[in-house]
């Protein structure tokens, strides 16, 4: 799981770079920024949701998905969470929980992810991953200096979720199809582009809510695709 550590390391050192840049930031320059990256989010989302195939299980897998996060509640869970740490931590940054959904979705959901974690999974190189790794160093450095230290602990998540794939891609690669990846890629970028939205100031979606998406996606491409 080299790809992966490599990867979690450049996540971490980005974030902690950006959290230095964060402190010389005047307010005025703070808000434009923040709506520069509420606008690279939104260009993401769409690049990720452009080339979308199984629209029907798409809006499906989003509207199941969504119904379970909202009886679970996922948000309010997570803002709890966010409470806790930013108590135990004495973080004082309003947009933590924020940062850390933005930063997870954008450094984990997409094709490069799921290709990368198979490769080095089933005992292929990690290039892919480290390619991945340069690109989320940078884009770690953008979202902390943004979001605060939300985006450096989405390294945890990160951490666990390209784990979990890689170890599950060595004992059932074949599972990873070309049709599940491009279904976690269209609704993965669907979230990005909601996310965008919340950055924006557009409109409050509760995004944390339709994360079981992501799962009921895989599920339901299985079953039918």
């Amino acid at each position: 799981m080299i790809g992966t550590l490599v990867n979690t390391a450049a996540v971490l050192g980005g974030g902690v770079i950006g959290l230095l840049l964060k402190k010389r930031m005047p307010e005025r320059v703070t808000t434009i920024y923040f709506q520069a990256i509420g606008l690279f989010t939104l260009a993401i989302g769409v690049y990720m949701a452009v080339e979308m195939e199984k629209i029907l299980i798409v809006v499906s897998s989003l509207a199941i998905g969504s119904l379970l996060g909202e009886w679970w509640n996922l948000e309010r869970g997570a803002e709890q969470i966010s409470d806790n740490l930013k108590k135990r931590f004495r973080i004082g940054s309003e947009k933590f929980s924020e940062g850390l959904a933005t930063a997870f979705l954008l450094f984990c959901v997409g094709s490069m992810t799921i290709l990368g974690t198979i490769q080095e999974g089933t005992g292929g190189s990690p290039d892919l991953l480290f390619t991945k790794s340069l690109m989320d160093f940078f884009s770690a450095i953008l979202l902390a200096s943004a979001f605060g230290l939300g985006v450096v602990f989405s390294a945890l998540p990160l951490f666990i979720f390209q784990a979990a794939l890689t170890l599950l891609a060595g004992y059932a690669g074949s599972l990873f199809t070309d049709e599940i990846i491009l279904g976690l890629t269209s609704v993965g970028g669907i979230l990005l582009i909601g996310l965008g939205i919340n950055i924006l100031g557009i409109k409050k979606l509760r995004i944390m809510n339709m994360l079981p998406s992501l799962v009921v996606v895989v599920l339901l491409i299985w079953i039918f695709g």
